[in-house]
């Protein structure tokens, strides 16, 4: 939950996190520790993660890679949502098929190089499809993770009309973000 710090316009965010990976000698080996951990909000369940397998984490677990893909996805949806409603376009359905490539160095670390958005979005019949396509590059300004990080986040929508209202038409695949 989001808290004023006092300041016009800003906000406050706040996760407690938990290590939960201690089996009994800490960290004295590296292979001799867990991964998992939790995350912690005020008022809310709490959220389990662990390191991806290729750290030796949980696989049924979230990483803190597939939060940050997700993260700039749920970001693009909830931006592209204020714009539509906004734009007077009606959405029956929302999906997105994102993915992140993550590179890594010779001494462990590494960094996301890009990550790709592939929303699939499903017009009511008689909505702009060219304005619904047009509005993938502004909710990218305004979403607030995406405006934060520095790689590139891709976008490759793709626009269909509701089969159940409208004579079925070809979905239209535009990269509106180089």
């Amino acid at each position: 939950m989001s808290e004023s710090t006092g300041r016009k316009n800003a906000h406050d965010y706040k996760a407690r996190l938990v290590w939960d990976g201690n089996l009994g000698e800490g960290t004295s080996t590296y292979t001799g520790y867990g991964r998992k951990y939790r995350v912690q909000f005020d008022g809310k369940p709490d959220l389990p993660g662990s390191a991806d397998p290729i750290f030796r984490g949980d696989a049924n677990i979230y990483n803190p890679e597939d939060l940050f893909v997700a993260a700039l996805s749920s970001c693009h949806l909830l931006s592209y949502l204020a714009l539509w409603a906004r734009s007077k376009i009606n959405v029956i359905a929302y999906e997105d098929e994102a993915s992140g490539t993550m590179v890594m160095r010779p001494d462990g670390g590494g960094k996301f190089e890009s990550v790709t958005l592939r929303p699939s979005v499903t017009l009511a019949p008689g909505s702009d499809e060219k304005r619904a396509l047009e509005l993938h590059e502004t909710a990218h300004d305004m979403c607030f993770i995406a405006a934060s990080v520095s790689i590139p986040v891709l976008h490759e929508p793709r626009i269909r009309f509701d089969q159940a209202s409208k004579p079925a038409q070809k979905a239209t695949d535009v990269e509106v973000r180089p």
